[in-house]
């Protein structure tokens, strides 16, 4: 079993001593997120680690997607439950990189990328450089942050 996923449920189990009902509500929405994504597809698995990060970020997304939409349509203490249940969720996720952190790893994927292409990536290759550049930043940035960076240095 996945340490990210046991460490979940043993939080679960203090949370529920505890009586800190926003972390309780949060953990069993995670853990349901991670178990409706092992029974997915043809046969159940186990989720690795790397696995139960990208359902803990996809959860984290969601929550701020909602946090918005909540706080346009003027529900200030629904917006505010959302990012409450975010940052629990973050609370698992690794540190987030600074921007100078990602546009080293990115600068370091346009290379890659460009050894590979034996030219100078343009618009084009902004897919190639994209998955290269998601491989190194492994979760720690969020998507939009990735690809503003890559499209800054493809067009600059």
């Amino acid at each position: 079993m996945a340490e990210l996923k046991e460490k979940l449920r043993s939080d679960l189990t203090a949370a529920m001593k505890g009586r800190q009902t926003t972390v309780v509500a949060t953990l069993r929405m995670a853990l349901a997120a991670v178990t409706v994504e092992e029974v997915a597809g043809k046969t159940a698995r186990e989720l690795s680690n790397d696995e139960v990060l990208k359902v803990l970020s996809r959860e984290v997304k969601k929550r701020n997607e909602a946090a918005e939409a909540f706080a346009g349509a003027g529900r200030r203490e629904q917006a505010d439950a959302e990012l409450a249940e975010a940052e629990v969720l973050k609370s698992y996720l690794p540190a987030q990189l600074s921007d100078e952190e990602l546009t080293d790893l990115v600068s370091q994927a346009i290379a890659e990328v460009a050894a590979q292409a034996g030219e100078q990536p343009g618009q084009k290759q902004m897919g190639q450089v994209m998955k290269a550049a998601n491989a190194k930043v492994a979760g720690r940035a969020e998507g939009g942050r990735v690809a503003a960076i890559v499209k800054a240095k493809l067009l600059g």
